[in-house]
């Protein structure tokens, strides 16, 4: 009879496996405990099983030979076969799989013509080493893929065949080049070397496999093994001996006891056969709900039994189980943070959080930093997400980006980026160069455009920024290489990364390899170097992406035990793990469980026809996780309502024990407190007051006493973006690297006008449209317009340029003499004293009839004539009341006879005129009154500077909107403040 044994779900795993074990050996044989050999699924199984041993044993012992096998769900296999001495050849690495794969890809995507990068193929690749992964895992046999879709089906089935082709006819010639096994072949024949060693010699001490389901075919075969051994044993985590015989027959691979029976079969085990390891406090009543709950659907109508007898076993197997339902994931996160932190109220009690979702784990590592309480995630966290692996994601993508301003910015003011001095003084001039040299300038590529940038007299940026670009210069000459190898691109990035994070008192390796990450850092460059070894890069821009997505793969896992009563755990890691208190979080479908995967390769016909599993084998093992760890004595089920402001559906396994307690009458605890608690953490003290509209109001005298006509307009729109900018002295920075855009048209727009009506001051020439041309083109491309933007603007400035000289044969009749760009000002009397308005004006046509028009080119929106008025669009007509008073160089006083707008890209002609329907002169100077008036109003101390007083406050936007605090304030009223 095959030993195989089963330690119940309530129950303890590892206290019990221990209790076991010791009761079954000799005593009085000192050495007899050190003979036995124990196989776990996980490391952290291991570590804990050897700390179990040394609280039974009363401190120091020879303890057994505790081996990690792994399961389904790790990432590699843990079984050292050297230290079984088993004779195989050595495993490909990881990362060395992906670069041979990914140049396989690359090979056939150019045999069909394709244009795919080596970063894009990597990607492939990835997804190819998963697929063989599991082919080899389960024992499935390529040479059926020529078989699985009729040629009738489409043509997208034939290209998929034609793609794993790669892994079926060219990946074994690879590996035998390598002379390297992949992963799964080799865990597979470490396994069945192993099996093979036990069953030629059987060992006559203990050999254990405890706590593995056997999901790997592999493993279950050894187990198979183990079981026969004269002093072997098979110990199954969580074995439902008590689930009726029907449902037993009925299982589907989603039900949690699937993998047992599956693994039992393959053991030649009935499941009667299977006796109790030890003795042990189990939950029985709770072993029951959830043996109800969860049973196959097909016999769910024995809860009608249940419900004749009362419900009795239910309601006892409810004791000890909550449910919470917190809003959404943040509020579930701090509700968690609440269970684990009030259980380090009670002496040596522990807790844990076990979820498969990482987003939530570390939200609840956040939330219980307000306690100072450090804990991590067990699975760690990216090494993308880290300073060192930031750092070189950041150098890869400003050296692909030709060190343009945005990622070099982004680079230099990282943390780790010291160029050889002082972090602070590095850091200063860092800030130099963004705000003195690379705001609102677009400098040519690369690292000499952005040193052509900086000006002359600026001498010492300048040669700061020679010393960071020499640190840059080698990763820029990779860049920029036509061919490369990939290991160079690496070595360059690395020496960079390694120069330009020095201090002038630590060298880089030292910082850029500190700590956890740092060494994650250190391990990945390694074995990326090590895998590329004669691999070719096509070109450097597929490089950073490529190192990206290595660097999201790589975890940084905390050191072991980093809080000695709470932890945060993924499933499978908890498996042998007990605690006073358990947490199962993130009970949302899609996430626990998750959704079955769907295959990228092959529909579940052709699956089943390759021999592999279908998808939901692991939704079974992830049900098989939750019944164990719902058996504890104390255990809170949680789940966020909301998922990304979407409603989330509740876990299957959660609506099953709801469903089964509301028809059986027993009352699930829905109504735990943590969330209502987590809601009130955070919450403000009484009702919040609004927040009124900033109206301040400084002194007069700090009040300016001069403005431009262009500025009249926005006092009189946001009076607060005055107080801002003529008082506070605040300008808005320019963008970084700003697209050429609307402004820049504008500009370019009237220079050209302007030159082409200074150089023809009386008669347009002949060839007047061509010059005009000719004359825009010249100023779009000497302010550096993109060849992309100039093929969209001179084409409409090309449409524009008739419709304007035609405009202007006819005006230039009526005009005696034209005034450019004439500056002019007026001054006005206020309480407070003078007060000065000055401006330029684009043009001012001194009439034969006498008086005068004045221009305004718009290459936008002309405003309308009531805003005109009430000084919203005031411009014109401020200048026509300069004019009144011969406020002008070089004209002398002239009554406005028109205020013209000539609009660009108008909608019913390329250039339209738009003429105010007021009397040009009594329009003028009904607007200096208006501004006499506003002058007075703001000579009152009394009167604040209200933001945004009219502007329509949805549709517009101002510079200093996040300063006046709009958005806090716009919806809830537009009450001034101070």
């Amino acid at each position: 009879m095959a030993n195989v044994f089963t330690i119940p779900a309530g129950a303890p795993f590892a206290d019990t496996l221990v209790r076991g074990l010791l009761a079954r050996i000799d005593a009085r044989d000192p050495m007899a405990l050190s003979r036995a050999s124990i196989y776990l699924p996980t490391r952290r199984g291991a570590r804990t099983l050897s700390e179990n041993f040394a609280r039974a044993m009363g401190g120091a012992a020879l303890l057994p030979d505790i081996h990690a096998l792994g399961e389904l769900d790790e990432d590699e296999f843990l079984l050292d076969p050297s230290a079984e001495n088993l004779d195989l050849l050595p495993k490909i690495k990881p990362i060395r799989e992906r670069m041979l794969l990914a140049r396989l890809v690359l090979r056939w995507d150019r045999a069909r013509g394709g244009s795919l990068n080596f970063a894009q193929s990597a990607a492939l690749a990835r997804g190819l080493s998963t697929f063989f992964n599991e082919v080899e895992t389960q024992g499935a046999d390529l040479s059926k893929l020529q078989d699985l879709a009729p040629a009738a089906l489409a043509g997208h089935w034939a290209e998929v065949k034609e793609f794993l082709a790669i892994l079926h006819e060219w990946w074994p010639g690879v590996l035998a080049d390598e002379k390297a096994m992949s992963p799964a072949a080799h865990r597979n024949a470490s396994l069945a070397a192993l099996a093979r060693r036990f069953e030629s010699n059987p060992p006559q001490e203990p050999v254990i496999a405890a706590g593995s389901t056997g999901s790997i075919p592999a493993t279950a075969q050894l187990l198979r093994v183990i079981a026969q051994l004269p002093q072997g044993a098979v110990i199954l985590p969580g074995l439902d001996r008590e689930l009726d015989e029907k449902s037993w027959a009925e299982l589907d691979p989603g039900h949690p006891q699937f993998g047992m029976k599956q693994l039992l079969g393959v053991i030649g085990a009935a499941r009667s056969d299977v006796r109790d390891w030890h003795d042990a406090p189990a939950m029985r009543a709770r072993e029951t709900l959830l043996r109800e709950a969860l049973r196959p659907a097909p016999t769910t109508d024995a809860w009608r039994a249940l419900a004749e007898h009362g419900g009795g076993a239910i309601a006892a197997g409810i004791e000890g189980l909550s449910v919470v339902e917190a809003a959404h994931p943040g509020e579930e996160a701090a509700a968690i943070a609440l269970m684990l932190r009030e259980t380090l109220e009670t002496k040596d009690k522990t807790a844990a959080l076990v979820t498969p979702d990482r987003n939530l784990a570390r939200r609840v590592a956040a939330e219980l930093g307000r306690w100072n309480i450090s804990i991590d995630d067990s699975a760690g966290r990216p090494l993308s997400h880290t300073p060192p692996g930031t750092f070189l994601n950041l150098l890869a993508e400003a050296a692909e980006a030709e060190f343009a301003p945005v990622p070099l910015l982004a680079l230099l003011k990282h943390p780790l980026a010291a160029g050889a001095m002082s972090a602070g003084d590095f850091r200063a001039r860092v800030r130099e160069l963004d705000r003195f040299v690379l705001r609102g300038v677009r400098p040519d590529p690369g690292l000499n455009g952005i040193a052509n940038a900086i000006p002359q007299a600026n001498e010492a940026l300048s040669a700061w920024f020679a010393r960071v670009a020499a640190f840059l210069k080698p990763l820029e000459d990779i860049a920029n290489a036509k061919a490369l190898a990939l290991n160079d691109a690496i070595a360059a990035h690395i020496e960079v990364a390694e120069g330009l994070s020095a201090t002038d008192a630590e060298p880089g390796p030292a910082r850029l390899y500190h700590g956890p990450a740092g060494e994650a850092a250190a391990g990945l460059i390694a074995e990326f170097s090590e895998g590329s070894a004669d691999i070719p890069l096509a070109d450097f821009k597929s490089y950073a992406a490529l190192f990206a997505s290595l660097a999201q793969e790589r975890a940084v896992r905390p050191a072991f035990g980093k809080h000695p009563r709470l932890s945060i755990l993924g499933p499978l890691e908890a498996r042998m793990q007990s605690f006073d208190l358990v947490v199962l979080g993130g009970l949302n479908e899609g996430t626990w469980p998750p959704a079955a995967p769907a295959d990228a390769w092959l529909s579940r016909p052709m699956r089943k026809t390759l021999g592999l599993e279908q998808p939901e084998r692991r939704i079974g093992l992830a049900a098989h996780d939750f019944a164990t760890l719902a058996a504890g004595p104390r255990v809170i089920l949680t789940r966020a309502l909301k998922e990304e402001g979407s409603p989330a559906v509740a876990s299957r396994w959660l609506q099953r024990i709801a469903q089964l307690c509301k028809g059986l009458g027993a009352r699930l605890d829905a109504h735990a407190p943590y969330a209502a608690y987590a809601a009130a953490l955070d919450a403000a003290e009484g009702p919040a007051k609004p927040v009124a509209r900033p109206a301040p109001r400084p002194p007069v005298s700090a009040r300016p006493r001069k403005l431009p006509v262009t500025d009249i307009e926005l006092w009189v729109r946001d009076p607060y973006a005055i107080y801002a900018k003529r008082i506070l002295d605040l300008r808005p920075l320019d963008a970084l690297d700003a697209e050429i855009g609307p402004l820049e048209r504008g500009s370019a727009i009237h220079k050209a006008l302007e030159n082409f009506v200074r150089a023809h001051p009386d008669a347009l020439p002949e060839n007047a449209e061509a010059e005009l041309i000719a004359q825009a083109e010249r100023i779009f491309r000497a302010q550096n317009t993109p060849a992309s933007v100039l093929a969209l603007w001179m084409p409409r400035f090309e449409r524009a340029a008739p419709a304007f000289l035609a405009i202007e044969r006819r005006r230039r009749a009526l005009i005696a003499r034209s005034h450019l760009e004439a500056r002019g000002t007026r001054t006005f009397a206020g309480p407070a004293g003078e007060f000065l308005l000055y401006g330029y004006a684009d043009r001012i046509d001194e009439l034969k009839s006498g008086g005068a028009a004045i221009v305004d080119y718009k290459t936008g929106k002309p405003p309308s004539i009531k805003q005109v008025e009430i000084l919203l669009a005031s411009q014109l007509p401020l200048e026509g009341a300069i004019l009144l008073e011969g406020g002008f160089e070089g004209i002398g006083a002239l009554e406005p006879k028109d205020l013209l707008y000539i609009h660009f890209a108008g909608k019913k002609s390329p250039v339209e005129e738009q003429h105010t329907k007021i009397d040009a002169e009594t329009l003028s100077r009904k607007v200096a009154e208006t501004l006499a008036q506003w002058i007075a109003r703001f000579d009152d101390e009394a009167t604040g500077y209200p933001a945004r007083d009219k502007i329509e406050r949805a549709r517009e936007h101002g510079d200093y909107d996040h300063l006046a605090r709009v958005r806090e304030w716009s919806l809830t009223g537009w009450e001034d403040g101070e």
